[in-house]
Protein backbone atom coordinates (compact mmCIF):
# COMPACT_ATOMS: atom_id res chain seq x y z
CA UNK A 1 0.00 0.00 0.00
CA UNK A 2 1.60 3.84 -0.66
CA UNK A 3 1.05 6.31 1.73
CA UNK A 4 -1.25 7.99 0.28
CA UNK A 5 -3.54 5.01 0.05
CA UNK A 6 -3.18 4.81 3.83
CA UNK A 7 -3.23 8.10 4.41
CA UNK A 8 -6.58 8.33 2.64
CA UNK A 9 -7.43 5.38 4.39
CA UNK A 10 -7.16 6.68 7.49
CA UNK A 11 -8.68 10.11 6.90
CA UNK A 12 -11.86 8.83 5.61
CA UNK A 13 -12.10 6.23 9.12
CA UNK A 14 -12.41 10.24 10.65
CA UNK A 15 -15.34 10.66 8.37
CA UNK A 16 -17.84 9.20 10.11
CA UNK A 17 -17.53 10.62 13.44
CA UNK A 18 -17.69 13.99 12.24
CA UNK A 19 -20.63 13.17 10.59
CA UNK A 20 -22.25 11.85 13.53
CA UNK A 21 -20.98 14.61 15.80
CA UNK A 22 -22.56 17.29 13.04
CA UNK A 23 -26.03 15.66 12.83
CA UNK A 24 -26.23 14.67 16.59
CA UNK A 25 -25.38 18.08 17.96
CA UNK A 26 -25.59 20.37 15.33
CA UNK A 27 -22.08 22.31 16.34
CA UNK A 28 -22.11 26.25 15.87
CA UNK A 29 -19.87 28.57 13.17
CA UNK A 30 -18.04 29.03 16.12
CA UNK A 31 -17.07 25.58 16.86
CA UNK A 32 -16.32 25.26 12.88
CA UNK A 33 -14.13 28.21 12.63
CA UNK A 34 -12.33 26.82 15.52
CA UNK A 35 -12.20 23.38 13.77
CA UNK A 36 -11.37 24.55 10.55
CA UNK A 37 -8.55 27.27 12.35
CA UNK A 38 -7.00 24.15 14.25
CA UNK A 39 -6.58 22.36 11.33
CA UNK A 40 -4.74 25.76 9.30
CA UNK A 41 -2.42 25.85 11.88
CA UNK A 42 -1.42 22.00 12.01
CA UNK A 43 -1.32 21.97 8.20
CA UNK A 44 1.32 24.97 8.29
CA UNK A 45 3.11 23.46 11.23
CA UNK A 46 3.34 20.28 9.73
CA UNK A 47 4.63 21.88 6.29
CA UNK A 48 7.43 23.81 8.45
CA UNK A 49 8.70 21.27 10.69
CA UNK A 50 7.91 18.19 8.42
CA UNK A 51 10.26 20.31 5.59
CA UNK A 52 13.22 20.82 8.89
CA UNK A 53 13.32 17.10 9.56
CA UNK A 54 13.48 16.35 6.17
CA UNK A 55 16.34 18.69 5.50
CA UNK A 56 18.04 18.04 8.50
CA UNK A 57 18.28 14.22 7.10
CA UNK A 58 15.99 12.35 10.19
CA UNK A 59 13.88 10.33 8.28
CA UNK A 60 12.98 9.29 4.45
CA UNK A 61 10.42 8.07 2.88
CA UNK A 62 10.38 5.33 -0.03
CA UNK A 63 10.51 7.61 -3.08
CA UNK A 64 8.37 5.00 -4.94
CA UNK A 65 5.47 4.55 -2.61
CA UNK A 66 4.75 8.61 -2.76
CA UNK A 67 2.26 10.82 -4.90
CA UNK A 68 5.17 12.85 -6.13
CA UNK A 69 3.34 16.10 -4.68
CA UNK A 70 5.39 17.82 -1.97
CA UNK A 71 4.83 21.30 0.47
CA UNK A 72 8.50 22.47 0.88
CA UNK A 73 10.25 19.34 1.42
CA UNK A 74 7.01 17.19 2.94
CA UNK A 75 5.05 15.04 0.80
CA UNK A 76 1.29 15.81 0.35
CA UNK A 77 0.64 12.24 2.25
CA UNK A 78 2.18 13.35 5.29
CA UNK A 79 -0.22 16.17 5.72
CA UNK A 80 -3.22 13.93 6.18
CA UNK A 81 -2.58 12.97 10.00
CA UNK A 82 -2.72 16.32 11.41
CA UNK A 83 -6.20 16.98 9.08
CA UNK A 84 -7.20 13.62 10.59
CA UNK A 85 -6.49 14.77 13.63
CA UNK A 86 -7.40 18.30 13.62
CA UNK A 87 -11.39 16.22 12.20
CA UNK A 88 -11.31 13.72 14.60
CA UNK A 89 -10.76 15.24 18.25
CA UNK A 90 -13.48 18.26 17.83
CA UNK A 91 -15.88 15.35 17.10
CA UNK A 92 -14.99 13.35 19.62
CA UNK A 93 -14.95 15.86 22.22
CA UNK A 94 -18.27 17.33 20.97
CA UNK A 95 -19.77 14.14 20.68
CA UNK A 96 -18.85 13.48 24.60
CA UNK A 97 -20.29 16.93 25.93
CA UNK A 98 -23.15 17.06 27.53
CA UNK A 99 -24.74 19.91 25.78
CA UNK A 100 -26.32 21.04 22.48
CA UNK A 101 -23.76 24.07 20.60
CA UNK A 102 -25.21 27.21 20.10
Amino acid sequence: MSYLGLAALFVALTLPALAVAVVVRRPSRRWWAATGLTAGCLVVLTAVFDSAMIAADLFRFDEDALAGIHVGLAPIEDFAWPVAAAVLVPSVVLLLSGRRER
